[in-house]
């Protein structure tokens, strides 16, 4: 699914943005979902109102390789898990230290 067709949701969380697309793995963009499909999610965080499509000015996140769930909504459940991580500092490899020390 491209990122302009996505159906992003936002979460506000301690002065940033999460922003998550719950979508079905492996679904053509005009094909409704179908019983027993499996959702994944895609992802960024961001200081409110910023453009995330400008290099710096957001952090990206996806899930893991074959990661899947159940439904759109535990896949956005965990989407937004991982956002307050990065933004908490406990993701073990995505930080916003880069949004904050670079001004942006």
């Amino acid at each position: 699914m491209s990122d302009e067709h996505a159906q992003w949701q936002m979460e506000a969380y301690e002065g940033f943005e999460i922003h998550v697309a719950p979508f079905v793995k492996g679904q053509p963009e005009n094909q409704a979902p179908q019983p027993g499909d499996r959702y994944t999610y895609i992802g960024y965080v961001c200081h409110p109102g910023a453009d995330p499509k400008l290099p710096g000015h957001s952090v990206p996140f996806h899930a893991d390789g074959e990661e899947t769930f159940k439904s759109a909504a535990d896949a956005l459940y965990e989407g937004v898990h991982i956002g307050r991580s990065i933004v908490d500092g406990t993701h073990p490899d995505l930080t916003v230290l880069p949004l904050v020390t670079g001004g942006v």
